[in-house]
């Protein structure tokens, strides 16, 4: 009989052959007009298998090794005090939003009826958390070119409820970092990034905050770049396939705060007052030794909930997946700046039929995709030329909900008593119609982005005729 280690070794040397047969794409011939071209996808090799299988055959499954490996690989890369793997991006966002409705936050709790700033032009689920706990979104409109919020219009956004800004860095690009937190500093307000599509992107600010203080930048240690997602209270990442790195499904919230720290593994571990691991008893040390709450003294501690909370955690199956991919993903971001790169030295000519997209000053973007959006004076619709890069195998899409005003979810509710509209949103509705935009991620080669955008020039020149 074989010794259970050789035999762990062999399956393992197994899947790595089986990867190089099935799996490996190196050299694939791409045909135009053929062959698919995808806005995103998943980049991967052996490495990622092997530790699916490896993890599979240690079958714990649930939260373990792999997931406390991840959490730690991950708020290393970022420099953030701690992290929390989640099972996707959308509960990341939930998770960091229903944290800040702690009773544990005293009067900065955010309740019922309070008002949190962000914007329309916005994927679901930045906004989903806050109208399903009941507090009522505010929304402002965009710039065109940054696809950003107008900071501009946080002033008369601002009213006696506004208890947070909760806003995302759209398709990677950071929005103004320095007006934003300098805004929530002086109104004492939190504030959520929500960093699904940006992970990589940096940004530098002017002033530096230090506690209450703001000290402007003197000096180099003070004006470096830092990575989006850790300017806030707190970040969240989704690790979807389509993201800048994947693990299936699974996401993460960040936080340098201890309070939120606390909080956050409460609400994701069922509202559970104990933070002993899964598995493990009384690390706490106080599994029946305490009072809680009208509980019987002594009452065990890993069956006291301090929250109502969820249960949002992430298997080790994809964390597994996760701590191959931490390794690839600076190779991952570089390559999607590089992708964007070619777009815009090649399009820029075009700039009288495209507004193209403008990285925020004083930021370095990890882009999740390039944006076109039509301007007023062409002779053709955003819709007819998508359906005809579609048709030569070219994948398109609109900026997420567009304007999520628009949807059937908003019908029932009620503008100045479910949410708020500040302004016109005509940036807004302009995106809504007259944009798309195509990927850049890191298996996107330059013959693929070449073909996309002789489709593009090739439809404009017979559209101009």
């Amino acid at each position: 009989m074989k010794d259970i280690e050789g035999l762990r070794k062999e399956i393992l040397e197994k899947v790595k052959e089986y990867y190089s047969l099935t799996h490996d794409c190196t050299g694939e011939l791409f045909r135009p007009g053929t062959s698919k071209v995808n806005y995103a996808g998943r980049v991967f090799d052996e490495k990622e298998m092997v530790n699916l299988v490896e993890s599979a055959l240690e079958f714990w499954l649930t939260y373990g090794s792999y997931s406390k490996q991840f959490e730690e690989l991950f708020r290393n890369f970022l420099g953030a005090g701690h992290s929390f793997l989640v099972n996707s991006g959308s509960s990341a966002n939930l998770l960091a939003f229903m944290a800040l409705t702690s009773p544990y936050l005293e009067d900065r709790q955010i309740k019922r009826g309070d008002e949190v700033i962000t914007v329309a032009a916005a994927f679901p689920t930045t906004i989903s958390p806050i109208l399903q706990y009941g507090a009522v979104p505010v929304f402002l409109d965009v710039d065109i070119e940054t696809l950003n919020v107008k900071v501009e219009s946080f002033e008369l956004a601002l009213s006696p409820k506004t208890k947070a800004v909760m806003l995302a860095h759209t398709l990677g690009n950071p929005f103004d970092l320095e007006a934003v937190k300098k805004f929530c500093k002086t109104n004492e307000l939190w504030l959520i990034e929500d960093n699904c599509d940006a992970l990589g992107s940096r940004y530098i600010a002017e002033t530096y905050w230090s506690g209450e203080k703001e000290i402007e930048g003197q000096n180099n240690e003070i004006k470096e770049y830092q990575f989006t997602g850790t300017f806030g209270d707190i970040g969240t990442s989704s690790f979807y396939p389509a993201h800048h790195m994947t693990m299936g499904e699974g996401g993460a919230t960040y936080t340098n705060d201890s309070l939120l720290k606390k909080i956050m593994l409460s609400l994701r571990d069922w509202g559970r007052d104990c933070w002993c691991d899964s598995g493990r008893d009384n690390t706490c040390g106080c599994r029946f030794s305490k009072k809680h709450g009208q509980l019987p003294f002594g009452y065990d501690h890993k069956f006291v909930y301090s929250h109502f909370g969820y249960n949002l955690k992430c298997t080790d199956l994809q964390a597994a997946i996760g701590c191959a991919q931490i390794e690839k993903l600076p190779g991952f971001i570089e390559k999607r700046k590089e992708n964007f790169k070619i777009f815009y030295e090649t399009l820029c000519k075009y700039e009288d039929i495209f507004i193209l997209p403008r990285a925020t000053h004083n930021s370095d973007p990890s882009w999740f995709g390039f944006i076109l959006t039509l301007r007023d004076t062409n002779k053709f619709k955003r819709n007819e030329l998508v359906e005809h890069l579609e048709s030569k195998n070219i994948q398109t899409r609109n900026l997420f909900a567009g304007n999520i005003l628009r949807h059937p979810c908003f019908e029932h509710l009620e503008n100045g008593k479910h949410y708020r509209v500040v302004g016109d949103l005509e940036n807004t509705e302009k995106l809504m119609n007259d944009s798309f935009w195509l990927g850049v991620y890191p298996g996107m080669t330059e013959e693929k982005i070449a073909y996309m955008i002789q489709e593009i020039e090739d439809f404009i020149k017979r559209s101009n005729r």
